[in-house]
């Protein structure tokens, strides 16, 4: 293994020294995406942006219309896109909603991909509370990937007295369903600002027993406050101070904030520990779409599903 090099961050911590272009560059292959049907709206042709094959993900907001995502999976298949949409359990009314959202998914776009998840409610609509009652029901059967959500820095909604109790049974009951249905699952993550909780957070799922792969979540460039306002929302955890640091030097204030020292980590972490479960990056476009796709581009970011990808 080589030995890497440390420098010191604009923060004043040790960090590796700069990955490589061509660590980064194999690190963001694969990439995903994330968007919503406003979002989507707002870009007049995905196909100048990502390469056709980017698995891209629509996040089912509470008060969305079915039919606006639906219009928006069908848009994005017809360009070529691997289309996976939101199913937020808590705001899934009951079975036959359900069975209604996938029957339109795949009669209309084709979709065979789905992420379950909880959802961002506090109080369910109906009869589903977490992703595993929606799996449990067998709707989902013959879909060919599934992916479930993680959370790096711990998620308090679900594990309201701190810890990870909770949340490591659900990962241990989903890991269990897929493989006894030979389901292509992955742990699709919420982004989080420094690669240090990150990098001991998918070691302690290795550690114990957990090996879905990992598409590790990560805020797009954006406007630093645009940043916060979302970290905040969304729950992130102690890598929070990453950006609340950067906000308390008036030098940085203004300047937009880049993925650069998360991913610099993580690529470096990679490139020196190949069996490393973080597999993918998934992009949350926060200061846009464009911005981000630009972004990734710069930096020798392709995108796209390899056909012949199996588990990742």
């Amino acid at each position: 293994m080589a030995l890497l090099n440390f420098r010191k961050r604009d923060d004043g911590s040790s960090r590796h020294d700069s990955p490589s272009a061509a660590q980064i560059a194999d690190f963001l292959q694969g990439y995903s995406i994330e968007v919503m049907p406003r979002t989507a709206e707002k870009v007049e042709d995905f196909r100048a942006l990502l390469p056709q094959g980017t698995r891209v993900y629509i996040a089912h907001i509470d008060g969305t219309p079915i039919e606006d995502m639906v219009a928006t999976a069908r848009r994005l298949a017809r360009d070529g896109y691997s289309v996976m949409p939101h199913f937020p359990a808590r705001i899934i009314k009951d079975r036959a909603t359900l069975a209604d959202w996938i029957a339109r998914y795949k009669g209309e776009a084709d979709v065979d991909q789905a992420l379950v998840l909880g959802g961002g409610v506090s109080t369910p609509a109906g009869d589903f509370d977490s992703s595993m009652q929606l799996l449990d029901t067998g709707l989902f059967d013959g879909f060919s990937r599934l992916h479930v959500a993680g959370h790096p820095e711990g998620n308090r909604d679900i594990d309201r007295e701190g810890g990870d109790r909770i949340v490591m049974e659900a990962l241990r009951w989903k890991q269990a369903f897929a493989k006894r249905t030979n389901a292509k699952m992955a742990i699709a993550t919420q982004f989080a600002f420094d690669a240090k909780p990150i990098i001991a957070w998918a070691d302690r799922l290795r550690a114990e027993g957990i090996d879905l792969p990992i598409h590790i979540g990560i805020a797009g460039p954006a406007k630093l406050q645009t940043l916060i306002k979302f970290a905040i929302a969304c729950g992130v955890g102690p890598s929070l101070k990453v950006l609340q640091k950067r906000a308390m030097d008036v030098t940085k204030l203004l300047l937009p904030y880049e993925p650069n020292d998360v991913l610099g980590d993580l690529a470096a972490h990679k490139a020196a520990n190949p069996d490393f479960n973080i597999e993918h990056v998934h992009f949350f476009p926060l200061g846009g779409i464009s911005t981000n796709a630009n972004w990734a581009i710069q930096h020798g970011g392709r995108s796209g599903v390899p056909a012949a990808q199996t588990q990742g």
